[in-house]
């Protein structure tokens, strides 16, 4: 008789964790983790090098998801506002993302009263859009080779969305224990 477990069949990265409660699902979420750790690496592989091909090089994934989210809609956005959109608490990588964008002239800063507000300079807007050119052109195709619709995509997305109320939900449990 061995005294060795069961490997678990699908693909995840810490065996341990899909052995841990294999009765309750642990396998699917390993591999479900797993899976969330090659997308955040492909997507932020993508968010760089999209902005490079726009000919801004020296962006960070984090860099270009701020200067995102300071262009969208046209507003400005005070840094604790971009924080809680994008779900950061250590808001001091924010404040220095948004330094470097306003270095780079891509996103103007304003003072009101004592709060900083920021939005996305003309060439910040140019940026954001000429990155929306690069990604149909790179990656639309690529989902409708998929065969997949909108509906799916959107259902994929409510998922995530749905899941990450419950790692936030764990960690607010974890941080209590």
């Amino acid at each position: 008789m061995s005294d060795q477990k069961p490997q678990p069949t699908a693909i995840v990265s810490s065996a341990h964790l899909a052995q841990s409660g294999a009765e309750l699902g642990a396998e699917g979420l390993s591999a479900f983790e797993y899976g969330l750790i090659v997308a955040g690496g492909a997507f932020q592989r993508w968010t760089v090098r999209c902005m490079a091909a726009v000919g801004i090089a020296d962006l960070s994934h984090l860099d270009v998801l701020v200067l995102h989210s300071v262009n969208h809609r046209d507003r400005a956005k005070r840094a604790a506002d971009i924080c809680f959109v994008l779900g950061i608490e250590d808001t001091h990588t924010v404040s220095y993302a948004l330094k470097k964008l306003v270095r780079l002239d891509l996103v103007a800063r304003e003072r009101r009263g004592k709060e900083s507000y920021f939005a996305a300079s003309s060439k910040g807007q140019k940026a954001c859009t000429a990155y929306a050119e690069v990604r149909e052109r790179c990656l639309l195709d690529a989902f409708k080779a998929l065969g997949l619709d909108n509906t799916e995509v959107e259902g994929a997305a409510d998922t995530m969305r749905a899941l990450s109320g419950l790692y936030d939900q764990a960690a607010r449990a974890a941080t209590s224990l």
